[in-house]
């Protein structure tokens, strides 16, 4: 190669690397990488105790939670009590989290790390608002696409898992920041805010089981104490009760979850207006009602009421000594007040219908006919026919 070619061939270097780095900067047309690095909030001065209210919306929906009095609800759930643990972390977040990446970043970017509003253009991102008691916006961002690193090895092999998010504060147009907080909670699913704590049926004394839809299939089943074994009640002449069926029953209700609660039940839609209904009646003086409808999915819909039959008055022992008089009344009295607190408590339930998981619910929705013992077919026989 001469000189001349040589030069030629550096005229067309310069040529097409220049055309390369041309296309490249409009590929990425608006964006700039900050000369800030981290350590800035991601809300700032934010005061946490004027937030009064947090819209979460994505393209899956919009979550909406209240503060109502002292409390906290999910208006999607029609004002069902939030988890407050959940929300006071949520906000704890947005307070301390600082950014650990800054850049500066034009909204032709925004797309491509999902950090568009709901509804404006491909609107991939998940806007989260901080509002205060009049409505209006405290804080608000866009959390978008997640950084992740590829996993190499390991246990469980190699892939790739989250180590960061990108955050776009809406009141700035271009300044985009990178946060080791992956913000997982922040979904407007209304079911995962709800305030999951349940009442507690103990102490079970009877249980009774009635079907609308099939009278002959109910039962009921009694103990004299709570460590006896279940008794079925109106056993015929020639009936062989299954103890072990009976035992399977244990004590129903006793720790019981739900998933989810229904904001606008409609009885007819749910089966609730033909239920399954289940009667617990406990040593202390409570009733439970609970009616169960159509089953779908994992889940039933679920009611629950409760009523309390408590003794208005301690009855004195027989032999009770007259100096043991104020110490037995002071003991009755305070449970009493137990009791009394017990009732309120579980009472708050029976405004709601819920959805209830089938395992609950499926030990005792039984038919009266599956606590007798299955006979064996003697296949030894010939068939005659």
């Amino acid at each position: 190669m001469n000189r001349k070619q040589f030069l030629t061939l550096l005229v067309l270097v310069a040529v097409i690397g220049g055309a390369g780095l041309l296309v490249n900067q409009r590929r990425q047309g608006d964006w700039q990488q900050s000369s800030s690095g981290g350590g800035q909030k991601l809300a700032g001065s934010l005061d946490v105790n004027a937030v009064a209210a947090i819209t979460i919306k994505s393209t899956a929906g919009e979550l909406n939670l209240v503060k109502s009095g002292d409390a906290w609800v999910v208006k999607e759930r029609g004002d069902y009590a939030a988890n407050f643990n959940t929300i006071a972390d949520l906000i704890r977040k947005f307070a301390d989290v600082k950014a650990v990446q800054t850049e500066q970043i034009g909204a032709s970017q925004h797309a491509r790390l999902e950090l568009q509003v709901p509804g404006e253009g491909e609107g991939k991102g998940t806007l989260v608002e901080l509002k205060g008691k009049d409505g209006k916006a405290l804080k608000g961002v866009v959390l978008g696409k997640k950084q992740t690193k590829k996993s190499e090895g390991g246990p469980f092999g190699g892939g790739e898992f989250p180590v960061g998010r990108w955050v776009r504060d809406t009141a700035s147009k271009d300044t985009v920041i990178v946060t080791s907080e992956q913000f997982a909670d922040a979904e407007p699913k209304p079911e995962n805010w709800l305030e999951k704590d349940f009442l507690k049926v103990e102490h079970v004394k009877s249980i009774a089981v009635s079907y609308a839809t099939n009278a002959a299939s109910g039962w009921k089943v009694t103990r004299e104490t709570e460590g006896a074994e279940w008794k079925l009640a109106d056993v015929k002449a020639g009936e062989n009760v299954d103890t072990n069926k009976l035992s399977a029953l244990g004590s129903p209700l006793n720790s019981p979850s739900f998933s989810d609660v229904v904001a606008n039940p409609q009885a007819d839609k749910l089966g609730l207006d033909k239920p399954a209904t289940l009667v617990l009646e406990t040593f202390d003086g409570f009733t439970y009602t609970a009616k169960a409808g159509t089953a779908s999915g994992d889940n039933y819909p679920f009611q629950i009421s409760v009523a309390g039959n408590f003794p208005k008055a301690r009855k004195p022992g027989r032999d009770e000594k007259p100096e043991d008089k104020d110490k037995l009344d002071k003991e009755f009295a305070e449970s009493q007040k137990k009791l009394a607190d017990k009732l309120a408590a579980d009472a708050k339930f029976s405004k709601w219908t819920y959805l209830v998981s089938k395992w609950t619910l499926d030990s005792v929705l039984k038919s009266r006919a599956d606590f007798f013992v299955v006979e064996k077919k003697d296949e030894s026989k010939p068939n005659t026919k």
